[in-house]
């Protein structure tokens, strides 16, 4: 298991406020949890974070960092609370806070009985996450799976527009997909996908055509690229001829683009995708809290 590497100044910090424990007495156990933002946490094995940053978040930042560097990949379970306390030297419960937040930012999935684990898009109730066109009646469930058709697949230098999304180059490497995406036989969704091409490199036509899971899940499985969240910008258009053909309506109709730029960790770009939507069925749907 490799293991981060903590900052020289951060370390300094720690041991400075380890001498000063030494001198002060140790919490009751009955003293209430402190949410980091103030003074250190009860536990005499806990070092204080940095004035800058609430200790949970420097922990979080540091599982991130792990995540990021593939030392837990999707779909595997993460050491315990117990250990990783060990491990960065604070008291469970910042390590819980630290996985909280995690967990509802979709990063992490906590399984009662079982433990904590990376979150993955073959999950099924994942699938969705980025989804959010419903029919008007049913649920995504009840339609099923989406049939895939990939329309074409090929490499090109990064216009400058692109390339200004992604955080690339203008002709920097670029690999374009056009996919139309069908519910129960009736198209619903044109999407144009921009990816980096050195992430995704060896992608191909043959592996989307074959592959019947999730795009994301595929990303994660052969090119170690996880999508954990995305900006979506959202207008009404008018359908072209083509697109009219693609989705099977009269020209002009009135469809729903959404334009979708998608981040890994440490918030790399590493998607830009444009889809046309069908709404003579189907309403976009996003909960907001």
């Amino acid at each position: 298991m490799s293991y981060i590497r903590y900052d020289s100044t951060f370390v300094r910090r720690l041991r400075t406020h380890s001498n000063t424990m030494a001198t002060t007495p140790p919490s009751t156990p009955d003293a209430p949890a402190n949410d980091g933002r103030t003074a250190p946490e009860v536990g005499a094995s806990e070092h204080s974070a940095p004035a800058f940053s609430p200790l949970y978040q420097q922990i979080k930042t540091l599982i991130l960092r792990s995540l990021q560097a593939s030392e837990w990949k999707p779909g595997d379970m993460i050491p315990s609370e117990f250990d990783l306390a060990a491990r960065f030297k604070v008291s469970q419960g910042t390590v819980r806070k630290a996985i909280d937040e995690l967990a509802t930012d979709n990063l992490l999935v906590r399984r009662q009985g079982k433990g904590t684990f990376v979150a993955t898009h073959s999950e099924q109730h994942i699938q969705y996450r980025f989804l959010r066109l419903l029919p008007d009646t049913g649920s995504l469930e009840d339609q099923g799976t989406a049939e895939r058709r990939i329309i074409e697949c090929r490499r090109l230098r990064a216009p400058a527009e692109v390339a200004r999304q992604l955080a690339l180059r203008t002709g920097d490497p670029l690999l374009q997909v056009k996919r139309v995406l069908t519910f129960a036989q009736v198209p619903a969704i044109l999407e144009e996908i921009w990816l980096p091409g050195v992430p995704f490199k060896g992608l191909t036509l043959e592996t989307l055509a074959d592959d019947k899971g999730p795009m994301y899940a595929l990303f994660e499985a052969q090119f170690g690229v996880r999508m954990v969240r995305a900006v979506e910008k959202i207008k009404a258009v008018a359908a072209d001829s083509e697109t009219a053909t693609l989705l099977g309506v009269p020209e002009g109709s009135p469809l729903l683009s959404v334009e979708r730029l998608a981040f890994t960790y440490n918030d790399t770009p590493m998607e830009l995708r444009r889809g046309l939507y069908r709404t003579d069925t189907r309403h976009y749907r996003n909960e907001l809290s």
